[in-house]
């Protein structure tokens, strides 16, 4: 296979995005990322794109009308999953340039009515049948931890009050003001044990990214950002049969993504995770490897996880608090990472030359993570 690289990158901010339209937030954030790259758009020869829910809120299914490109959905992995097809394309060498990216449009719609949509992604003969949604989803699986582990309430919080606080000097991020641990445990109930501050908010927003060969790459560029490993795993809804508190998907999704790299988690010098929910990110940093099961809660209450811990994770604020457009997040990770190995993020991490983005969707079911390096 042929080694890929990004050679651009583009963004929407995140968060409510009024007057903007999923065709308008696509085509900006592509055209950031074509400009960045500095490639004439007519060397492109595919483009694929995430997108979730526009089917059910903006009755736009087919995205080809709006912008010339291939959906793809796989829930909230869907810009993750278009992201490794593109790789994939490249790498075979069917195509030499491929622009990939995510959309999503949810601040006109009710909170009722994103619910409804988002639990489209959940098995509804099984999860819909009892009324489950994602919010009670991972709440089961923070009562579980808590079982299996000892994970207490406040190591929960406390990725809240990091993931706020990364939030603050990132300016593409919705929330941007700190939290405490006390303000994070007395917010409303949503479903115990989680509380508002524990969930992502409904967010609009776009990213996408232009891929090429590595061998021509820095034609381009000069700080090209090599994907070093690229791993897509599905699994067993862990609403079925758990195993503890893990989604396969990922344990799948991450090999594959190490194997490729040929390296390990300890490598990984920055995150991005996919924290939804609190709990998520625990669970997200023990099947990627970075902490031995049952060790993610008290490596948050160490401050392992902060900027200049061990493991950076989620230095823009995550999904908690940059947001979370569903079908673009994958992407927007992307983004974050690429930054930080050009040396150019807010919350730069020190020396970081490889990193690492990890996108889930559904209830455990689909997962994708790819690793990049920056250029040397």
């Amino acid at each position: 296979m042929r080694s890929v690289s990004i050679v651009g990158v583009g963004t929407t901010d995140f968060g409510i995005l009024e007057g903007m339209s999923l065709k308008k937030m696509a085509s900006l954030a592509t055209n950031r990322a074509i400009v960045d790259a500095g490639i004439n758009r007519k060397e492109i020869r595919a483009f694929y794109l995430g997108n979730y829910i526009g089917g059910i809120l903006e009755g736009q299914e087919t995205l080809a009308p709006v912008v010339a490109c291939d959906k793809g959905e796989g829930a909230c992995c869907s810009a993750g999953i278009a992201l490794r097809q593109g790789f994939m394309l490249i790498a075979s060498g069917v195509y030499d340039f491929v622009l990939v990216g995510g959309v999503e449009k949810m601040s006109g719609a009710s909170t009722a009515k994103n619910t409804e949509a988002l639990a489209a992604g959940m098995d509804k003969d099984m999860e819909g049948y009892t009324g489950l949604t994602f919010p009670g989803y991972f709440a089961l699986v923070a009562h579980r931890h808590m079982y299996e582990y000892g994970t207490t309430i406040e190591q929960i919080g406390l990725v809240s009050v990091k993931n706020r606080k990364n939030a603050v000097k990132n300016p593409r991020a919705r929330f941007r003001k700190e939290t405490t641990l006390e303000e994070v445990l007395n917010s409303r109930l949503v479903t115990d044990p989680l509380k508002l501050f524990d969930c992502c908010p409904i967010s609009d927003g776009a990213a996408a990214a232009v891929l090429c060969p590595t061998e021509i790459a820095r034609n381009f560029t000069d700080k090209p950002i090599e994907i070093m490993g690229s791993g897509h795993g599905l699994g067993n809804s862990t609403s079925y049969a758990m195993e503890g508190p893990s989604c396969t998907a990922t344990v799948y999704a991450a090999k594959q993504a190490f194997d490729m790299a040929g390296i390990k988690p300890s490598d990984v010098d920055v995150a991005e995770i996919h924290d939804c929910f609190t709990i998520a990110e625990i669970v997200d940093s023990e099947d990627i490897g970075f902490f031995e099961r049952g060790k993610g809660g008290p490596a948050v209450e160490e401050g392992l996880t902060q900027v200049d811990g061990k493991i950076p994770i989620n230095t823009s604020g995550g999904l908690l608090s940059k947001g979370h457009p569903v079908g673009a997040t994958g992407l927007g990770q992307v983004f974050e990472i690429v930054r930080h190995l050009r040396g150019e993020h807010e919350n730069q991490v020190k020396d970081a030359e490889i990193g690492l983005a990890m996108n889930l969707g559904a209830s455990g079911l689909v997962s994708t993570v790819t690793i990049l390096k920056g250029a040397v």
